[in-house]
């Protein structure tokens, strides 16, 4: 039985021109992306223009990766990316809901596949609580909570300590708690980093960035 390709070999052969193995790549990954864009986004239309989006960059940034990194945690990353950028466009605000049968990619997008989702988003009425949840916390519980990624990995892709994970998973608990009414704290402040500076709200898709 013969195993799959692995990522970095398939980026490895994108990177020189081979156009299958690109496709390959996005065949493998796109609904991950369109899923991780859809709960940030909030509707389908925005999440497909944002997926879109995010593999247009990847391709541009083939040449970027030395494989340090899981070529998951960078396509994350570049996903998150995409994201923001594409909300700062609109400067609206997104709404995170649940995504149910009714939300599968377009078919260009490819099939949908089981996950997290619906055990965590759950209600109609969490997912409109998240909207409340300032920007850093939602994506941090998103990746943590939805994606059930690991800290030190979340750290990787949002390029941020893994300290900082843990306090914006923390906080954006306590104030999807406060939104629903399980209870009363104080909001979370703002956030700074080491330093004093704010945290910024993209990251760079480079590997190996400060």
């Amino acid at each position: 039985m013969s195993h799959p390709e692995p990522d970095q070999d398939l980026v490895r052969r994108a990177a020189r021109g081979d156009q299958d193995a690109f496709a390959r790549l996005v065949t493998r990954h796109q609904d991950r992306v369109y899923r991780l864009c859809l709960r940030i986004m909030g509707n389908p239309d925005d999440a497909h223009d944002a997926a879109q989006d995010t593999f247009l960059s990847l391709f541009r940034k083939l040449d970027q990766f030395r494989g340090d990194a899981a070529f998951t945690t960078w396509l994350h990353r570049i996903g998150v990316n995409a994201c923001y950028d594409s909300l700062r466009r609109r400067k609206r605000a997104p709404l995170l809901r649940s995504v149910g049968d009714d939300d599968a990619p377009p078919a260009e997008l490819g099939p949908p596949a089981a996950d997290h989702a619906d055990d965590v988003a759950g209600t109609l009425d969490a997912a409109r609580a998240l909207a409340q949840i300032p920007e850093d916390y939602r994506v941090t519980l998103i990746l943590a909570d939805v994606q059930d990624l690991p800290y030190d990995e979340i750290a990787s892709i949002l390029d941020v300590p893994i300290g900082t994970v843990k306090s914006r998973v923390h906080r954006g608990r306590l104030a999807l708690a406060k939104v629903l009414g399980l209870g009363v704290v104080d909001a979370p402040p703002t956030e700074r980093e080491p330093g004093g500076r704010e945290p910024s709200d993209r990251f760079d898709a480079s590997e190996g960035s400060p």
